[in-house]
């Protein structure tokens, strides 16, 4: 399967889809008149970005089980431009009639972007996203799709059970405790990244930057039924892994980003107003100390840096506090266009 997008001089650079190797030049060649395409049943999503594996031998062992499922799929390579001489050998497989097509955004995208670059292009009903390396065994991706066709909407892999080092575990654990304990999270392995869903699930889910880590929480967020399947852990998921500080910081950061978004993004003053308040009242109690020492006792407060400490905490919590009002407004003049609610009983569209 063949599929081409030249760049032209109307065509916009954020998400270009290449399949083939072409020299990009100003006018594009007469396209022929595309026949009837194949309804899918199952588009497979594979982010190439972080370590990635031999792309063709990750599509050999994965495809086998999705075979015998005996419904048309496609394979998505979703790829950024420093990648491109990583998927050649993806090339001859789809010359022998294998479904793959290659997605190669036009600039750096991150995971989030490229998810939502192909599954605005994918064609199935259901949409199974996948790391560019493995993590649990071929034979547990029929297993999630099962869960789907069930009526769930997303099905999220968990390796379970771990074989893999202790530090990896470890890792992992307090990665998800930390979830569990700020945002509640119905999964026990996040980062997993194996997951089966309907289409309308990731196409509905905000996400950007590495929130796509989250999709699993984000979803729930949203209204849909999110399962957990356990699924064994795949033999070359089992090595070491020990990131740079720098890593661990931002992973902090991004839970603590997805903490505020989760609780706090239809009520901000309850944030910021609980903050505000702190430092409100800390600073009215730093003040009134040095305020009573002078009345009372007669000591000099202009030169103590008490009484700067106590300024600036009264100060930045009254900001803090408007900042939340200020929030509320917004929250309260987009409500009325919201409407951020999802039956139960709602029945999954037709694919």
């Amino acid at each position: 399967m063949a599929e081409a997008t030249l760049s032209g001089t109307g065509i916009a650079s954020m998400n270009r889809s290449i399949v083939r190797e072409l020299p990009l030049t100003a006018q594009a060649a007469p396209v022929p008149e595309a026949e009837p395409a194949e309804e899918i049943y199952l588009t497979v999503i594979v982010r190439v970005t972080e370590r990635p594996a031999s792309l063709d031998d990750l599509y050999r062992e994965y495809v086998a089980p999705i075979r015998e499922l005996n419904r048309p799929f496609e394979f998505l390579f979703a790829i950024e431009p420093w990648a491109r001489d990583l998927v050649q050998p993806l090339y001859e497989l789809a010359d022998r009639g294998e479904p793959i097509r290659i997605l190669e955004s036009a600039r750096s995208v991150g995971e989030a972007g490229l998810l939502r670059l192909a599954n605005d292009r994918g064609r199935g009903g259901i949409v199974l996203t996948m790391p560019a390396y493995q993590r649990v065994e071929p034979e547990a991706i029929p297993k999630l799709i099962a869960k789907i066709e069930q009526g769930e909407d997303m099905a999220v892999a968990r390796r379970w059970p771990r074989s893999d080092r202790l530090v990896n575990r470890l890792q992992s654990r307090a990665f998800n405790f930390l979830l569990r304990k700020l945002i509640g999270q119905v999964t026990h392995d996040v980062a997993c990244g194996v997951q089966a869903m309907r289409r309308d699930v990731l196409a509905e889910t905000p996400m950007y930057g590495d929130f796509y880590r989250f999709l699993p929480v984000l979803a729930v967020r949203e209204g849909f039924r999110v399962v957990e399947v356990d699924a064994p852990q795949h033999r070359r998921d089992r090595r070491t892994r020990i990131y740079s500080p720098g890593t661990y910081l931002r992973r902090l950061i991004d839970i603590l980003g997805l903490f505020f978004l989760v609780r706090f993004t239809e009520k901000p003053l309850r944030f910021f107003g609980l903050v505000g308040m702190g430092l409100s009242v800390g600073g009215l109690i730093v003040l009134g100390f040095l305020f009573v020492q002078r009345q009372f006792e007669q000591q000099p407060i202009a030169n103590r840096p008490m009484l700067l400490v106590g300024v600036t905490a009264l100060t930045l919590g009254a900001q803090a506090i408007a900042l939340g009002l200020i929030g509320e407004i917004i929250v309260h003049l987009s409500a009325a266009r919201g409407a951020r609610y999802r039956l139960l009983d709602d029945a999954p569209e037709d694919s």
